[in-house]
């Protein structure tokens, strides 16, 4: 201990200031070695604690590895910073693995499992200088020895991109390790390109220089790794499909497809069911695989130029890692789909509650200034012809299979396929979807269909089954009408046409069903063959009562001698069973009728709502059904000209219709002789058709006799049509908008659904899930419970966000499929890890940041009969690839040289220390890890020598 002081020289004032007494510590003797025992320090600390309270204390897991952990404490030493870090495992016991699983680049380069990184906290995080380098670790490794540890110490030195580290481990009293790393970026000796001349650079380190490398016999313990990986499309691939096509290079775009059309080149989905409205990029962008041979003893140079020339079919071990494009799991909203184009149609949908008519949009001026932006285009008159010539070209369908979509029956939207179904998938492409877009689309769409309508041409793409499908949205509902008011018309103008050419025939003609039950004893009359009296039976059964037929047939005349009561029946489909008429004990004819008027789904509202309001009168349900009963009472008068009104009941509503139980348990009992005698049968009407002033009674006293044929239609197709027509030429916007995002999500999520991705059940059960929240989610919009401003509009938003997360999922379920439709179990594997990896993503709406970005490195280990489909995927290069050129390395896959090549070479030897007569077998005397291509080399030496 000692004091120093200082007298300074008297002032003017002659006052003497005296220093402060200072007292220095020198047990210590100098700032290294304080430096060294704050490392110690630390050190020990970081033992004493464990692996257990170090991660209470908050040591950080690596990304790189699941089973590594970090802490890191700050030091100074001659005005410098440094960090030291210590790099752990909570499982002691567990080996380092050298190839299979992600570790740490220090412990792959020198096969260490725990150790210690010191750096200087700079922008280049290395020590430049040699000495200090040296210096550095030559403290941490004094500091280790005085903690009893045996862990390594690293020092990354000279410029960073080399990788370059210096190291050392005590492995005891007796032996230590020294390490060493560089790496060679660029110029690559052509000798170490290939095994044989890496061989030699390890043997050089331990042999003698006189020594014939080439000749003498070493005993190398050699580990091989070669990893291969397909290229995507790159600039030399758009050169040969340029050249093979007799285009400029410069006019393929960064795609790889001609700038002009698009279309000429073939996609990875062309034969995917989404290919007719647009092409995704394929989530696969390529395969890595890694081959590992086994370890073998190698003893010359020979045996490495051997080892290069085998094909990676003979390596032991391939694992295989799918190369995922980015674009699958991001949320920023850059790719291109159903759900991209459903996201912009709900936006639209929130804008049509300013106008009231569709027309208004077509105008930018009538769309409110905050509402208008740049992209709200109108599509040019080309695109606008492209797309109705789309639309209006094919031909009537007779229905939709229903197998094929049985989960999109709960959602209220046009069928894919159909007329509106196709529209509504058009809108989603044209002039990027915007409600001025949709506005100018519909406009020519109605004027289309009401051109069609005027030239009796027939709707293509609607279903004409004579039904209206009241399970589909109402517009929808209404192009199926007006599609049977054109058959209807054309079948009347026919009808006409015939009628002034044959002014010479009968009136009246008589025709005869092909199937229905028809008796021998009809009417003498001609069979009209005209297509518009097709009329609809009722054919007898056992109960009196009637079935529609199906259709009349026009070439049948019969002539027979009958009654006379019979010359007058027309219209009969055969007899009713046993019923006989009342009056004159005659069998009872069942006639054809006509089928009763078709009706959308708004007109039997407003049915319903006028027997709401008027109660459950029988006489106002006779009178809206007026029309349908006045022709069945015609066709029944005619079908049987002495039937009375009790008749009719008898056969159209037995039910109104009250037998005497007790002369009819008396007729079951006297035989058929005194039937007659018996006639009538005792009974009465219901209650309800005896009252006074019965409407039906009325209407069977005003309804002539006259067949199903000659009456007049129930349907009026021309009024009728103009009725549809002005139901879709006045829609509302958001009536309309409302229809098409339900047929658009239907459409879209049925056309996902005919994607073949060989039956992954994750798959199948995710479209069910979205069906049912598709079905959920639209409810209000089928309702017509949409209001401006409404909550649904977000909820729309995130079921497209949903839509998303499943088309994406259901473009990888294809792809792999189309890969490896030959390896399921790869097929099924890869999805399966990607489904769990991707899953936590799913509840995070798009531009969402709460999920951490990751990347899928999940590998598979591929079996040996899976080897040809996996190594079928390594397409040979073509000449002009740039890759191809530069080939210079050993074990070639289809033509493809290794991306990566990783040797180990180990030696082992038994050493005995001069200081004990203790023999160390088998010790890792000389390691030496090489990674690299033609282009890169990097060299990790570790030494093992007795000090």
């Amino acid at each position: 201990m000692a004091s120093t002081s200082k007298v300074d020289p008297p002032g003017e004032d002659g006052v003497e200031e005296e220093e402060l007494e200072r007292f220095d510590d020198f047990t210590i003797a100098s700032s290294w070695e304080r430096f060294i025992s704050e490392i110690e320090a630390v050190c020990r600390q970081w033992i004493a604690d464990g692996p257990k309270n170090l991660l209470e204390k908050g040591a950080m897991q690596l990304e790189s590895s699941q089973n590594l952990y970090r802490v890191k404490f700050e030091l100074k030493y001659a005005l410098k910073t440094y960090c030291m870090e210590y790099f752990f495992e909570t499982d002691s016991a567990v080996k380092i693995p050298e190839w299979t699983s992600p570790v740490h680049d220090l412990q792959l380069c020198f096969g260490v499992k725990e150790f210690l990184v010191i750096a200087p906290q700079s922008a280049s995080g290395v020590v430049l200088d040699a000495p200090e380098a040296s210096k550095l670790l030559s403290a941490v490794a004094i500091a280790l020895t005085n903690c009893c540890s045996l862990l390594a110490a690293f020092v990354p030195v000279h410029d960073p991109s080399r990788k370059a580290f210096i190291g050392i481990q005590n492995m005891g009293t007796i032996f230590t390790r020294r390490f060493e790393a560089d790496r060679i970026g660029s110029q690559v000796p052509v000798k170490l390109m290939h095994l044989e001349g890496l061989y030699e650079l390890f043997v050089s380190k331990f042999a003698y220089s006189s020594l014939d490398l080439v000749s003498y016999h070493f005993k190398v313990h050699l580990r091989m790794k070669s990893t291969y990986r397909t290229f995507s499309h790159d600039d030399d691939e758009d050169d040969d499909y340029a050249s093979a096509q007799g285009l400029n290079p410069q006019d393929i775009d960064g795609m790889g497809s001609p700038r002009v059309d698009s279309h000429s080149r073939a996609q990875w989905d062309d034969d995917c069911p989404w290919s007719e409205w647009y092409s995704a990029e394929d989530p696969i962008k390529g395969v890595e695989l890694i081959a590992t041979w086994p370890e073998r003893m190698v003893e010359n140079s020979p045996e490495m130029e051997e080892l290069e020339n085998t094909s990676p079919h003979e390596a032991e071990k391939w694992v295989m890692l799918p190369v995922i494009s980015p674009n699958l799991d991001s949320s920023g909203g850059n790719r291109i789909g159903f759900a991209s184009q459903l996201l912009l149609l709900i936006h639209a949908l929130d804008i049509s509650f300013n106008a009231q008519f569709v027309e208004d949009f077509v105008s930018a001026e009538n769309i409110a200034p905050n509402k208008l932006t740049s992209s709200m285009v109108v599509p040019p008159p080309t695109v606008l012809d492209r797309v109705l010539k789309d639309l209006f070209q094919g031909s009537q369908v007779q229905g939709f299979a229903k197998e094929e979509y049985k989960y999109s029956r709960g959602i209220k939207g046009a069928p894919v396929g159909s007329l509106f179904s196709q529209f509504s998938l058009h809108s989603l492409w044209v002039g990027n979807c915007n409600i001025r877009a949709i506005a100018v689309l519909w406009v020519e769409f109605t004027r289309e269909v009401r051109w069609c309508w005027e030239e009796s041409q027939p709707l293509p793409k609607v279903q004409v089954n004579g039904s209206i499908d009241l399970a589909t949205c109402l517009v929808n509902q209404k192009l199926q009408m007006l599609a049977i008011c054109i058959e209807r018309k054309c079948e009347l103008n026919e009808d006409f046409q015939d009628c002034l050419g044959s002014n010479d025939q009968p009136h009246a003609q008589k025709k005869v069903a092909e199937d229905g039950p028809l008796r021998n004893d009809t009417a003498s009359t001609k069979v009209s063959s005209s297509e518009s009296d097709r009329i609809h039976d009722s054919s007898p059964t056992a109960h009196g009562s009637s079935q529609k037929y199906e259709k009349i047939a026009s070439s049948s005349i019969m002539k027979q001698h009958l009654k006379s009561s019979d010359n007058l029946r027309r219209g009969s489909a055969g007899v009713v069973g046993s019923m006989k008429l009342l009056k004159t004990y005659q069998s009872m004819h069942a006639p054809y009728t006509q089928d009763p008027p078709l009706m959308t789904e708004d007109m039997h509202e407003e049915r319903l709502q006028a027997v709401e309001a008027f109660g459950d009168s029988f006489n106002f349900s006779a009178q809206l059904e007026r029309d349908v009963l006045a022709s069945d009472m015609s066709a029944f008068k005619a079908a049987n000209p002495d039937a009375v009104f009790e008749d009719f009941i008898r056969w159209h509503s037995p039910g109104d219709w009250i037998n005497d139980e007790t002369e009819d348990k008396a007729a079951a009992s006297v035989g058929s002789s005194s039937l007659k005698e018996d006639w009538p049968p005792r009974g009465q009407l219901s209650k309800r058709m005896s009252e006074q002033g019965n409407l039906w009674r009325k209407i069977w006293n005003d309804a002539p006799a006259l067949p199903a044929y000659e009456q007049k239609p129930l349907l009026d197709p021309n009024r009728e049509g103009e009725k549809i027509l002005h139901y879709l030429e006045t829609l509302q916007p958001h009536q309309l908008l409302e229809q098409m995002v339900c047929t658009a999500f239907k459409a879209a999520a049925d056309t996902l659904n005919m994607t073949n991705h060989g039956g992954l059940k994750q798959m199948t059960t995710k479209m069910e899930q979205l069906y049912n929240t598709m079905s959920s989610t639209l409810k209000p919009l089928q309702t017509n419970r949409l209001s401006k401003g409404s909550d649904t509009i977000e909820d729309l938003k995130r079921l497209s966000t949903v839509f998303e997360h499943v088309e994406k999922l259901l473009t990888l379920a294809a792809s792999l499929h189309r890969k490896f439709s030959n390896a399921p179990r790869l097929s099924e594997s890869i999805f399966a890890d990607y489904y769990e990896f991707y899953l936590p993503k799913m509840g995070t709406g798009a531009g969402s940041g709460d999920v951490k970005h990751q990347e899928f490195d999940k590998k598979q280990q591929v079996k040996m009969k899976e080897r040809e489909v996996v190594s079928n995927l390594f397409k040979p290069p073509t000449a002009n690839q740039k890759w191809r050129k530069v080939i210079s390395m050993g074990n070639l896959l289809n033509g493809h040289e290794p991306t990566m090549r990783e040797i180990v070479f180990t030696t082992h030897e038994a050493i005995t220390p001069a200081a004990t007569s203790r023999l160390e077998l088998g010790m890792e005397t000389y390691r030496m890890y090489i990674a690299g291509t033609s282009n890169d080399l990097r060299v990790a030496l570790s030494v093992t020598s007795c000090d």
